[in-house]
């Protein structure tokens, strides 16, 4: 559907319809179409660490996925096998991507974070048969390969260690493949989740995902990105914020990418975006806030920045106008689960963004909010986000865990396990996970609301509210909070903060306790790890 004849959100979500193939696949929707209309239009601009850059054209990307198609369906890799990647952010991602969707395989994209452990329960989990890996983890599988059964091939990229070289196979290999005919329905990739509420599942994903991820795309990034659009993120591209948020969909539209190995720095990344003339980006929650902290990027950079869209968690009302002011950029929030994504969320080129507020539902996505009994509730009312079956972004299902599947549907509706309130004109407000949400005194009390808050204040670069054990109220709140540069920790401190909550928010919801830390746990997709924070509290 060409969502750039709208003009408002009421025509929009009137007019819209799903137009989902019944045959898709991603190599084809993607490098095999800007291949065949425009071989030498840039597909990729990369650099490692150390300052070696790469530019790559769909033409080379085209023929390196034939390539190594070619090279795994000679090792016996067939359709429905699972090929896991750990890699940084370069062209052997997409092109290993591009490979197993061309074969039929199915990609099971891993962060290079991860330690052995959590890398032999997915590896086993899945049974993936082979894994391409980057030359500096590849110690990680040699350390568990014993424990590896269904492990056959290991192809490791850019060096040493014990595996087959990615250079040789792909100089072996023929460039001519024809990508396999998949139904939109067949399954095309695994996504684990970070594990914040148990070991790691795997999120398993048709094809078609991609064709439902198109819609959003052009609208959280305000519609119109014409020939001289760059699309950039930090974000892992194992994780759904790095692989679907960016770098498929741009590749559906025949944009390019940009992607950086180097380790995030906010500074070297205003440097980035301005050098390679970064039009459209998608920053994690933290990554925003670190940006944020740099003063007068566009004075001092250059950059041209024109739309930041955001996911993951509640983007601060003072970072919406930081966006605004000194970016002189729109700031497009979005939510969803890597389960199901693209719910509800923001197009400033269609309609307000509100502070404090995720937005609106996305076309096409029937949301509501539920109460504990499974009842709707109304404008006002806290309820928990469901959307209806049937969205095409959904998953098949847990991979092989047909339980776990099972209890997050509730009849007809997918359950986030988020809680948000709706106002009077849709828009919705987060509110914090069910298993987040802090029970103090009787009072129910989002930690979102509290750190959005917190945030608000300069002194303030980063905080996370947990609740913390009480003897009178049950839990009270407790804010953990990384102060900006030059600012010194104090009690006199602790007690504005404490009387800026009471006034913004409510008596009841103050941080009765307040701890200043210099960082916070990360979860793998960039998230506080607020899991592992209420855990560190309990064992105090």
């Amino acid at each position: 559907m060409d969502v750039s004849r709208y003009r408002s959100y009421e025509e929009i979500t009137r007019d819209f319809r799903w137009e989902i193939p019944p045959r898709y696949n991603i190599a084809g929707a993607t490098v095999d179409r800007w291949a065949a209309e425009d071989p030498d239009r840039i597909a990729l601009f990369c650099e490692d660490g150390v300052g070696r850059r790469r530019t790559v054209t769909f033409r080379a990307l085209q023929e390196d996925a034939n390539r190594l198609g070619n090279a795994l369906t000679a090792l016996g890799v067939g359709r429905g096998d699972r090929v896991a990647l750990v890699l940084p952010q370069c062209p052997e991602v997409g092109i290993t991507h591009l490979a197993i969707y061309k074969i039929g395989a199915v990609a099971v994209p891993l962060s290079f974070l991860y330690g052995p452990t959590t890398l032999e329960y997915i590896l086993n989990d899945c049974r993936a048969l082979a894994i391409v890996i980057g030359a500096e983890f590849v110690d990680r599988i040699e350390e568990i390969r014993s424990r590896l059964p269904h492990l056959r091939h290991v192809i490791v990229v850019g060096g040493g260690g014990e595996g087959l070289p990615w250079r040789e196979l792909l100089a072996r290999a023929s460039a001519d493949l024809s990508t396999v005919d998949t139904a939109a329905e067949d399954p095309a990739m695994i996504l684990y989740t970070s594990g914040t509420t148990g070991p790691p599942k795997g999120v398993l994903h048709a094809h078609r995902i991609l064709a439902g991820y198109r819609l959003t795309f052009s609208l959280f990034f305000n519609i119109g990105f014409g020939e001289r659009a760059l699309f950039w993120t930090p974000s892992d591209w194992a994780w759904v914020g790095g692989l679907l948020d960016v770098l498929l969909p741009a590749w559906a539209f025949g944009r390019p990418v940009l992607g950086s190995s180097a380790r995030f720095d906010p500074e070297r990344a205003f440097a980035l975006v301005a050098e390679y003339g970064v039009s459209h980006a998608f920053l994690a929650p933290t990554a925003l806030k670190m940006m944020a902290q740099v003063r007068s990027p566009r004075v001092r950079f250059g950059t041209r920045l024109e739309v930041i869209a955001s996911g993951g968690e509640s983007v601060a009302a003072e970072v919406l106008r930081w966006g605004q002011e000194e970016l002189g950029a729109a700031v497009n929030e979005f939510y969803g689960l890597t389960e199901v994504n693209h719910l509800i969320g923001n197009c400033s080129a269609l309609w307000p963004v509100r502070a404090g507020f995720m937005g609106l539902p996305y076309p096409g996505r029937d949301v509501a909010l539920l109460d504990e009994a499974g009842e709707p509730v109304g404008a006002g009312v806290e309820g928990e986000i469901v959307v209806r079956r049937g969205d095409p972004t959904g998953f098949l299902g847990y991979w092989e865990k047909p339980e776990k599947t099972r209890e997050i549907f509730l009849g007809e509706w997918i359950r986030t396990g988020d809680l948000a309130i709706r106002d009077e004109q849709g828009y919705y407000r987060f509110l914090g996970r069910n298993d987040d949400l802090i029970k103090s005194g009787g009072y129910r009390i989002g930690p979102a609301e509290v750190e959005e808050a917190l945030l608000a204040l300069d002194e303030v670069a980063e905080a996370a509210v947990i609740p913390t054990p009480d003897a009178l109220r049950g839990n009270v709140v407790k804010a953990l909070v990384r102060l900006a540069p030059g600012i010194i920790p104090s009690e006199a401190l602790k007690a504005r903060i404490q009387e800026h909550i009471k006034r913004r928010l409510a008596a009841y919801k103050y941080p009765r306790q307040i701890d200043f830390v210099q960082a916070f746990p990360l979860t793998t997709t960039g998230k506080i790890d607020r899991k592992e924070l209420r855990r560190r509290e309990t064992l105090r």
